[in-house]
């Protein structure tokens, strides 16, 4: 077929001369099925065993899904069996599967299907697995079976057990469930409300009015899809734009990209249940609030005792408190460090894998770290020489969780197993360290859309310019879009935001933790395609343009390959080679990360992969900053491939000891 071979085309020129996994319409690599030798589409497969699933199968005709699941493409499936409809008819009053709603059988059909890739348990037992056509998220869980050898038991979304699975078919495989996966129309803050464990923080929640904050789900002024007078693919909706080319040769022809089909606003909450607030001496909401504002006068002085009685002013000690445990957009427990896949990746001997997020506390970030497969907020990271610090609040796992929902269409909700603040301690502590927010973090909108472990029919998801919350796009044929999840790409956690054409964008940079002196550096990587930019800070230039085009070998940046060796000389020798980068303006990327599965291809050791320190100038806490790139060249095929962002504090790069190189 000629879409088959033009995106086998896009994803070969795409692929930096790397391995990657072949794009065919036949099923010749995909397991044979558990309880079939016989290869068939999930449709068929699903019609042979009506036996079993013969309800759903119903469902599925009364919708557009079947026809679906009998055409190409990668498709998990849930399909619930006949337990699972005989429980779901008598809850909810039904007759049988004709009695069910139109509109309602089509929500159920799109909750059981993730259409963009298919995921076994033998690749995926535990964690996200990605969105469903509903547009919520899968996630997996284990338990153990102990009436039968504590064998292994698969969960979908806590109750969906998993009675069979792996059943591979040509476009996917089909897992069958003795439940419905669980969904509710409720929005996030009316789901929390319902949960019987957090009664205090709900209470807090609604006080503060935060959760009218919470209540935004669709974007009612996104446009529709086919409203464009793009060239779009009648099928897919691609917009044939240049998001990236193949790097370092400037050779490549431009990359079928998608826009969401809707823009979604979604949100996550860190949430203490009742029990650990009562270890804390807190029962109850006043109880709270006099806690919020012991912590948040000493963390805020100026503010002290101003705004005790107002609690829906954002300087209010329990708004504070409670905003502090928000963040605009939806983060799956193994999704918030990152692309999940890319973990293994992260060279834990040197650091724990992190990332950093604003929260809906304005002037506030909070720190996550993710040390032997455990997950912290505002954790401080072990340094070369010294003991790991055992101190941050952990987040429970989905099967540390109970069996609450924690899940609505515009959100999700963690346990947290002590307290979260943004204490005076975690300001001056925990957060005087390098900030470094990898690129897929600097707007919601790259996160809410799925963008940064996206598995499409392409390897980009392309954003409409007017619609990246916190970015203004402008220029002749911009374009901005973000790799998939690939550990084969030469980026920090594997993927990246690219912006092409002549464009001029801005964006908001993250708040500061303390006021100081920062430097501000961009991670990036180099391509003869990549083009000339000029920085601003609020308006003002930083420094001449910086050619992305220029590799770490020209004289002007100075970079030369490490000694090798853990020898006093080769550090030393080491150390030099940063200082002379740095007098450049210049440093190498982190040591802390590989590409692909060779341990010794560190990012620090590629040529290509650069960070640039943008400006080194005084930033406050709680003032907003804003940071301008303009593309010089007037070629509309060049791009900038943005990597991560990076704010250090001269208490890390001006140090006795020095910046590590992690």
């Amino acid at each position: 077929m000629k879409w088959v071979w033009m995106v086998c085309l896009a994803v070969f020129q795409l692929s930096l001369g790397l391995s990657f996994t072949a794009c065919v319409d036949n099923d010749d690599d995909v397991p044979m099925n558990r309880y079939s030798a016989e290869k068939m589409t999930a449709a068929e497969f699903l019609t042979e065993n009506s036996d079993r699933v013969g309800s759903f199968v119903s469902l599925l005709k009364r919708t557009s899904y079947l026809g679906l699941l009998s055409t190409y493409g990668d498709y998990t499936v849930f399909a619930p069996n006949e337990e699972a409809f005989a429980k779901y008819l008598a809850a909810n009053h039904y007759n049988s599967v004709d009695d069910i709603p139109e509109a309602v059988a089509d929500t159920l059909a799109r909750t059981h299907i993730i259409k963009t890739k298919a995921w076994f348990t033998t690749e995926r037992s535990e964690g996200s697995l990605g969105m469903n056509m509903a547009e919520t998220y899968i996630e997996l869980s284990v338990n153990n079976d102990a009436e039968n050898d504590n064998a292994i038991v698969h969960f979908a979304n806590k109750v969906a057990r998993m009675v069979e699975y792996d059943d591979s078919v040509t476009n996917g495989v089909v897992h069958i469930v003795n439940n419905m996966i669980p969904r509710t129309s409720d929005k996030l803050p009316d789901v929390i409300a319902a949960d019987t464990t957090v009664t205090i923080f709900s209470q807090a929640l609604f006080l503060t009015g935060l959760a009218d904050s919470l209540m935004a789900y669709e974007d009612k002024t996104y446009p529709e899809w086919g409203s464009d007078k793009q060239s779009v693919d009648s099928v897919y909706n691609w917009v044939y734009k240049t998001v990236c080319k193949t790097g370092g040769d400037g050779v490549g022809v431009p990359v079928p990209s998608q826009w969401p089909e809707k823009r979604y606003f979604k949100f996550t909450a860190f949430i203490e249940p009742d029990k650990v607030y009562n270890e804390h001496d807190i029962y109850n909401l006043d109880d709270l609030k006099a806690y919020a504002k012991k912590v948040y006068d000493e963390s805020f002085p100026e503010d002290a005792g101003k705004y005790d009685n107002d609690f829906r002013d954002r300087r209010n000690p329990l708004n504070r408190f409670v905003s502090y445990h928000l963040i605009d957009r939806i983060l799956p427990y193994d999704e918030i460090i990152g692309y999940k896949d890319a973990l293994p990746c992260w060279d834990t001997d040197k650091s724990d894998p992190e990332e950093f997020y604003e929260t809906m506390c304005p002037g506030t970030i909070m720190r996550f770290c993710y040390p032997n497969e455990q997950l912290y907020i505002n954790r401080t990271v072990w340094a070369a020489g010294k003991a790991r610090v055992n101190d941050g609040v952990r987040v429970l796992t989905a099967q540390e969780s109970g069996g609450n929902l924690q899940q609505a269409p515009n959100g999700m909700y963690h346990y947290v197993e002590d307290i979260v603040t943004f204490s005076k301690h975690v300001r001056e502590e925990v957060l005087n360290c390098r900030l470094r927010f990898d690129s897929s973090v600097l707007s919601a909108d790259f996160q809410n859309s799925g963008a940064r472990s996206y598995w499409g029919h392409e390897k980009f998801r392309a954003f409409r310019l007017d619609f990246i919350k916190g970015w203004k796009v402008m220029g002749e044929q911009a374009v901005v879009g973000m790799h998939e999840g690939d550990i084969w790409w030469s980026h920090y956690k594997s993927n990246g935001v690219c912006i092409t054409g002549i464009f001029d964008v801005t964006f908001k940079l993250p708040p500061v933790p303390t006021s100081g002196t920062y430097e501000i550096r961009l991670g990036y990587t180099v391509g003869t395609e990549r083009g000339v930019v000029q920085f601003y800070l609020d308006g003002d230039p930083c420094g001449i343009p910086a050619d992305l085009r220029m590799y770490g070998s020209d004289p002007s940046i100075g970079w030369v390959q490490d000694v090798s060796g853990d020898t006093d000389d080769a550090k030393d020798a080491n150390k030099a080679i940063d200082k002379a980068m740095r007098n450049h303006g210049y440093m190498k990327a982190m040591d802390c990360y590989w590409q692909g599965a060779d341990k010794n291809n560190v990012l620090r050791s590629h040529i290509h992969n650069l960070r640039y320190i943008m400006k080194t100038t005084q930033l406050e806490a709680g003032k907003d900053y804003y940071l301008r790139a303009r593309q010089v060249l007037k070629d509309p095929s060049c791009y900038w491939s943005f990597d991560y962002l990076e704010l250090c504090p001269k208490s890390v790069y001006g140090s006795p000891q020095g910046e590590d190189q992690h």
